[in-house]
């Protein structure tokens, strides 16, 4: 069952990759984002989980996975800071589902001297599940990177190495201390670093639920992608919108400004505006018919006081006026043209801001209407059943973050 839920899950996010249709901008501006997601495509499909070590310089990361290997395969060294970049190793466990473990060793998040750090931050935000190493009770700074660690979605255990500077009542002390400074609504593990404990411990999460850390991971990793190309896209189509609606407001300006009939006027608005929100429906892939544009201009403009009044009262108010002037012209010499030049320029300012109004609702009311054409993978993750809240809580943090920090309403024109 484990095995046919993670072939259905690498189908399903391969599926989804394969019907997103990148532009060659974007598969250059994205090509590091792209490259990361298809190496955890591939682990998803190999099976292989990736477990990464983390912790500031100085806490034994090195030693722990060394202990979990059973070889001194990781360098270490009484200096802190032994490790300057990462390195990893196959270890191997028993289980029918996971093919294999790669287990990753990262220099200290607090060492100056790491070679692109923003790299080796990625490797580790890139991992399925993450052995945070700590020498004692933990400080602002590791806090800070464990609660960034757990923003991001990522499956924490807290590993409590170098108990042997303590004594036994210290020891608990030291773990209450760190308790109390995690998140109190998701439940951390903490783990002593001894003997066969850890190693035990860990093999236990991997057979039971590795299959689903990896799954959640993959899915993750698919969605942070999906997002950052949602964003990119929206920023492009934010400077057309906002292009287009500059442009249907000088032509309006222009066009209100110089008819003095009302009939015409208020038709010709009209026909710019159900033309501009067509237009503005292209941009966000949405191609309404006329009908469909219509209609969102009517509702736009019945739940929007202002832009109602300016199109249909003020307008009309301000013909009338042009029109009156034009009429009595003849009786006074001309001399009642000249309040017309002034309200022919306050007509188009008026015409310029209700249809820059009507442009911004349109595009936000066409924002939501729009249906990407593929299954945006944040769904699949609702749709997985947790069998243990105490282990997969921290993904409904990541749901919510998720959902609160990416609404995307400031990337509308």
């Amino acid at each position: 069952m484990k095995q046919l839920k993670i072939n259905k899950n690498y189908f399903l996010l391969k599926n989804w990759w394969e019907n997103i249709d990148l532009t060659n901008y974007e598969k250059s501006f994205f090509n590091r984002e792209i490259i990361s997601f298809n190496q955890q495509l591939f682990r998803l499909k190999e099976k292989k989980i990736r477990i990464s070590a983390y912790g500031k310089s100085g806490v034994g990361k090195s030693s722990v996975l060394n202990s979990l290997l059973k070889k001194e395969i990781f360098k270490t060294n009484i200096i802190n800071g032994a490790t300057r970049e990462i390195h990893s190793e196959e270890w191997t466990l028993e289980d029918q589902t996971i093919n294999s473990i790669e287990l990753i060793d990262s220099p200290g998040f607090d060492f100056c001297n790491i070679k692109f750090p923003d790299k080796i931050y990625s490797c580790i935000n890139h991992s399925d599940l993450i052995l945070f190493i700590v020498s004692g009770d933990i400080n602002r700074n590791e806090l800070s990177e464990i609660s960034s660690l757990i923003k991001d979605g990522k499956k924490i255990i807290v590993i409590l190495n170098k108990i042997d500077l303590f004594k036994k009542n210290e020891l608990k002390e030291v773990i209450e201390n760190i308790k109390s400074k995690l998140p109190k609504d998701l439940s951390i593990p903490i783990i002593i670093n001894h003997e066969k404990n850890l190693k035990n411990y860990i093999s236990k999460i991997i057979n039971q639920h590795g299959d689903i850390l990896l799954i959640l991971n993959s899915l993750q990793l698919a969605d942070k992608l999906f997002l950052q190309i949602k964003e990119q896209r929206l920023k492009r189509r934010q400077k057309l919108a906002q292009s287009t609606i500059g442009k249907f407001s000088t032509i309006k300006a222009s066009t209100v400004a110089l008819n003095p009939f009302i009939l015409f006027d208020v038709a010709g608005s009209f026909a710019l505006d159900t033309a501009l929100i067509s237009e503005l429906s292209k941009i966000y892939d949405l191609n309404l018919k006329g009908e469909s544009t219509r209609k969102i201009f009517k509702n736009i403009s019945i739940n929007n006081l202002f832009l109602g009044v300016t199109q249909v009262g003020i307008n009309t108010s301000f013909n009338l006026i042009k029109k009156v002037i034009l009429l009595t012209a003849p009786f006074t010499n001309g001399l009642s043209l000249l309040p017309y030049g002034p309200i022919a320029v306050i007509q188009a300012a008026i015409a310029v801001h209700s249809t820059k109004i009507l442009g911004k609702l349109a595009a936000k009311e066409l924002f939501i209407r729009s249906k990407v054409s593929f299954k945006e993978p944040f769904i699949m993750i609702q749709n997985i059943t947790f069998n243990e809240p105490e282990i997969f809580n921290h993904i409904n943090i990541y749901l919510s973050n998720r959902n609160s920090n990416n609404n995307f309403v400031s990337f509308l024109p």
